[in-house]
């Protein structure tokens, strides 16, 4: 993608989800978030060809300038939008897809046992709020909602709502799940079972008794 379809594509992104947004000549000059990823954008092309140091120098740099920590090697789709992108951080081995919106203090980051792919790859169409930490070498499927302050250690399906500490699924498709409490409380119990059904025959053999008494009378 050239440098003015790039541009392009990151105006389009912020008035889409941004509805603080006011003009083209605004984002470009004052949206931190479209100052990193431009920065990342040219870190990315010199690292891809193996350029040394510059490219961390740049996302050092842009660190400085905007908060938004985005290492050289990460794989950033198009459409890519980080709002209000103070103190987010984005793993060497990260890999994001088309459409996806960042809040502020979102970390994809590793876990720190793991080597060679280590970070997250994130699907189309991601919403990671506020504060979500998203680690390790996992899987975030497209359309998935991440809540604000949600710890996300496993991956997770297209088409569904994350929330907690850990990170749990709460909706897929926009349907609610029960919480494993309720399936838990609702498995069938054999014990339970065959105690209820011990007390039926006990009062059917203590019935049985009585009739046999009053007939011995």
């Amino acid at each position: 993608m050239g440098l003015i379809a790039e541009l392009k594509d990151l105006v389009k992104s912020a008035r889409e989800r941004d509805p603080a947004a006011v003009s083209t000549l605004e984002i470009l000059f004052t949206y931190s978030g479209v100052h990193a990823v431009i920065n990342h954008r040219i870190a990315h092309w010199l690292y891809k060809r193996g350029v040394p140091f510059i490219p961390r120098w740049i996302s050092q740099f842009s660190k400085f300038l905007t908060g938004i920590e985005i290492h050289p090697g990460a794989k950033i789709g198009k459409g890519f939008f980080i709002d209000h992108g103070m103190g987010v951080v984005i793993g060497e081995t990260s890999e994001i897809g088309d459409g996806v919106t960042l809040y502020q203090g979102v970390t994809l980051g590793g876990t720190g046992k793991e080597k060679g792919k280590r970070h997250p790859a994130i699907g189309n169409n991601v919403v990671i709020s506020a504060g979500a930490k998203v680690l390790g070498s996992i899987e975030i499927g497209n359309d998935v909602i991440i809540g604000a302050g949600a710890v996300v250690i496993n991956s997770v399906p297209d088409r569904c709502t994350v929330v907690g500490v850990p990170g749990r699924i709460v909706k897929i498709g926009g349907e609610k799940v029960l919480s494993d409490e309720f399936h838990r409380m609702n498995l069938p119990d054999p014990i339970s079972d065959i105690l209820s059904d011990c007390c039926v025959r006990i009062d059917f053999l203590e019935k049985e008794l009585k009739k046999i008494k009053k007939e011995k009378r």
